[in-house]
């Protein structure tokens, strides 16, 4: 596993999260993924990114490849990294696995803009968001979709 992945989400399928056929439903794979997400991109951001109240992100692309079945009572992990920076934009892979066994559940790739809330456009990332968005990029050949924790 690549060493500029960091954890972005520990938690638990509860029973609640299954569907009918006893697996977690897409919904809550991508709760976990969006929860997962905001813990990347806050440490993107940093602190300063926290107290601009006038910038956020904005996913353009999601792909979620759904690789094993979830059941209840599966302790999950997700591991995220930064693919690909644009002048703008982040692409980031996120790997949901079983904790125990390092199972890979699921993989998610989004890429998301720096956006202007207020003229709802995007805009450059900030000098100090792409310096430590360049310290999370990971060779995008080397994917974690493929590989155990």
């Amino acid at each position: 596993m690549s060493d500029k992945a960091l954890t972005t989400y520990v938690g638990v399928t509860h029973p609640w999260m299954c569907d009918t056929m006893g697996h977690m439903n897409v919904r809550h794979y991508a709760a976990m993924f969006d929860d997962a997400s905001f813990q990347l991109l806050g440490h993107i951001a940093g602190t300063e990114g926290e107290q601009d109240a006038g910038r956020g992100w904005a996913d353009v692309r999601a792909e979620v490849e759904y690789k094993h079945e979830t059941k209840a009572g599966a302790l999950i992990t997700i591991r995220s990294r930064v693919i690909k920076l644009g002048r703008s934009s982040v692409t980031f892979e996120q790997v949901m696995s079983g904790t125990l066994d390092g199972v890979v559940h699921a993989v998610n790739r989004t890429t998301t803009v720096r956006f202007d809330l207020q003229r709802r456009t995007a805009v450059a990332l900030e000098q100090e968001a792409r310096g430590r968005a360049e310290a999370l990029l990971s060779d995008e050949r080397t994917s974690l979709r493929d590989q155990s924790a």
